[in-house]
């Protein structure tokens, strides 16, 4: 893991509330940087960032992500705007269109307007405009509205990511700690799970990387493993050696199917499961050559931000 100097920079962090959001600004004010804003869309969320006690304090603004306007505004000055905003499930009042491609188009809007000279987006390893996953295609119509726009954008698509503070290491430390549980079809997905830290590392590199172009990178961890293979790994942690059977995917389905038709608000929703499901499977060398960075290795991931020495960890998401 490298860490990536951007202390000339003017830097502009939307979603800042979430997970990489917080780590994000840490590591900024680790390096000293002192011209980094953080755009939030509530009291709450800006609450959860000053709480975070960082030196220098970031700039904190509420603003509506998809008001050009507002946007505009909120990135006078900006040479670089890092966006995180998004969600993998639909929530009442939260669609797919209104957290990706109207954010996305406000974003490409006011970023030209102000004069920023790169954008980098976060987004989502399988997302293309033509994905049968509604997240993910609403994700890829979300990143062909920047790579069309005027300012040059980088777009980092990434896999499952281990930070500690997020549900996927929640959900990871749970399962390793079970002394049986049930995968769907018996945890064959195949996972690539990305380092927190090294997301962070890549998105300052990206900040300064390739002036004046367009980059898509699809990020991935060390190693690619299945689903079951994770969980044993990460057991062996505790001392555990959880018990693993088999819930078929059909059923899986039929349930999930079931949860969005009498829920408002289901825990899983249909594209939710699909993208859970997913197999992640690619070389990351294209994408660490491009941004000068080096993976951490997945058992110091585990042991970091999963393993028994961390307390549980809230899990906070990156807002919409």
């Amino acid at each position: 893991m490298e860490t990536s100097e951007v202390q000339p920079l003017s830097i502009v962090v939307t979603g800042a509330n979430g997970q990489l959001g917080r780590a994000l600004l840490a590591r900024l004010a680790e390096q000293g940087h002192t011209r980094t804003s953080a755009l939030v869309r509530s009291e709450r969320a800006k609450a959860t960032i000053e709480a975070e006690d960082l030196s220098p304090v970031p700039d904190i603004r509420i603003v509506d992500y998809t008001s050009p306007s507002e946007m505009e505004q909120a990135l006078e000055g900006a040479d670089a705007v890092v966006h995180l905003v998004g969600i993998i499930k639909e929530m009442p009042g939260t669609r797919y269109v209104e957290a990706h491609e109207q954010t996305c188009h406000a974003l490409a809007l006011a970023a030209s307007r102000a004069g920023v000279s790169r954008i980098v987006y976060l987004s989502i390893l399988g997302s293309a405009p033509d994905a049968t996953n509604d997240c993910l295609a609403s994700k890829g119509r979300a990143e062909t509205l920047l790579l069309d726009d005027r300012v040059a954008t980088t777009v980092i698509r990434v896999p499952m990511v281990l930070g500690g503070d997020d549900p996927a290491s929640a959900s990871l430390r749970r399962q390793a700690q079970a002394k049986s549980l049930r995968l769907v079809d018996g945890g064959r997905t195949l996972q690539q799970p990305i380092d927190a830290r090294d997301v962070v590392t890549a998105i300052l590199a990206a900040c300064v990387a390739a002036p004046g172009r367009d980059l898509t990178l699809d990020a991935g961890g060390p190693e690619c493993l299945s689903h079951r293979t994770l969980v044993l790994r990460a057991a062996r942690l505790y001392g555990n050696e959880p018990r693993i059977s088999s819930l078929p995917s059909r059923l899986a389905r039929v349930g999930v199917g079931l949860l969005e038709k009498f829920l408002s608000n289901p825990p899983v929703s249909r594209a939710m499961f699909e993208i859970l499901q997913h197999d992640d499977r690619i070389d990351p060398n294209a994408f660490c050559e491009a941004l000068g960075i080096e993976l951490t290795p997945l058992d110091q991931t585990l042991a970091d931000y999963v393993g028994p020495q961390r307390e549980p960890a809230s899990a906070e998401t990156e807002e919409a």
